[in-house]
């Protein structure tokens, strides 16, 4: 059997609890971890992660990029302590009295929002998530909303899963929408007006029933390809169905 070390990012989330010093080489640090961070969280909201890295980091700080490296011992530990800070940044609301649903779209709601403020949190590659202080007060936090509503363990982990990879992809979908509009500079409403007149010549009346039929009411509706946020509660919903009927099984 290997040997496998801890992960190194570990003990710079939980630094406050262990003591980490705050770096091992070079002269006495000018910042604190703390303000690396900061630094790192404002780069990827101005740029994203596939532009990310720790020379605009070091530039923000006006450091050198070497020494950004007596703080963290590298970007994807960096990000790895972004990702916790911004969990942290916003406090859980308590959850309401009532509905396992209110409780759950309250979960729901607090990641959608997450996600609209840190879009870049979409584009963290890791299936193992950093296991950090302000993660795990989350996931207590979002336990607390289905605990004593007759759930297994498991079922509540599967629920509480589900409901977050759905937040997340619709939040996906409304992110990519927005800055196709702002990179673009045109509305979704005025590219169709715009294109209108090839598709009238590439669909011609009767080719797409369904989607003719559909498509025209959708458009009216939304004056958009789709409206993201109305699809993201519209889901929501249908699948917080599935869970008050899995309550409902589990009953009886």
């Amino acid at each position: 059997m290997c040997h496998v070390e801890p992960d190194r990012t570990l003990n710079l989330l939980w630094r406050s609890k262990l003591g980490t010093p705050q770096g091992t080489r070079g002269p006495k640090q000018r910042v604190s971890v703390d303000e690396v961070i900061r630094a790192g969280i404002a780069v990827a909201d101005d740029d994203g992660l596939p532009a990310f890295s720790m020379r605009k980091v070091a530039d923000r700080l006006g450091l050198k990029l070497m020494s950004i490296y007596t703080y963290v011992p590298g970007r994807s530990e960096l990000i790895g302590l972004m990702v916790d800070e911004v969990i942290g940044e916003i406090p859980h609301p308590p959850h309401p009295d009532g509905p396992l649903r209110d409780r759950l779209a309250g979960v729901a709601r607090h990641q959608w929002d997450e996600l609209h403020r840190h879009p870049w949190l979409l584009q963290v590659e890791s299936s193992r998530p950093w296991i950090g202080p302000h993660g795990c007060d989350r996931y207590e936090w979002q336990l607390q909303a289905i605990e004593g509503y007759g759930l297994t363990d498991l079922e509540m982990d599967q629920v509480i899963t589900m409901v977050c990879d759905f937040t997340a992809g619709s939040a996906r979908t409304s992110i990519l929408a927005r800055r196709t509009t702002e990179e673009s500079g045109i509305t979704d409403l005025e590219w169709w007006e715009a294109n209108a007149p090839v598709l009238e010549r590439v669909m011609p009346p009767g080719a797409y029933p369904l989607a003719g039929r559909v498509g025209t009411v959708a458009g009216q509706e939304y004056n958009a390809v789709g409206d993201p946020a109305r699809s993201f509660r519209f889901g929501l919903d249908r699948l917080l169905d599935g869970v008050e009927t899995l309550l409902r099984r589990t009953a009886t």
